[in-house]
């Protein structure tokens, strides 16, 4: 599966959060977000590994009870069945691979 650049095709899931899916295959699955400054991303968990990048911007992720600053150009994976949320510091764009693929964002 291949993807051409395209502005269009984002997803808003939450109020302050656009993502679109660039590519999957069997085992993982791309996307490409943009969070809003001001966002609050709710805690929540699912099974999938998270693995990402943060293009531009900065964030706080919260990991149970520890919260951890991200810059441009800093990166996480977070296994599977972690409670996560995060607060948006700046607008923010991020790269995040998922595995297995997360179905329910295809």
């Amino acid at each position: 599966m291949f993807y051409k650049r395209n502005n269009d095709e984002y997803v808003t899931p939450l109020k302050g959060v656009h993502f679109k899916t660039l590519v999957h295959g069997e085992r993982t699955s791309l996307h490409k977000f943009k969070l809003d400054k001001g966002t609050l991303i709710p805690m929540h968990s699912h099974p999938h590994e998270q693995t990402g990048y943060l293009v531009s911007g900065r964030m706080n992720f919260i990991l149970k009870d520890k919260t951890i600053s991200l810059d441009q150009g800093d990166s996480w994976s977070i296994p599977g069945g972690i409670e996560h949320g995060a607060d948006v510091i700046e607008d923010c764009i991020l790269i995040e691979i998922f595995s297995p693929v997360r179905q329910e964002y295809l």
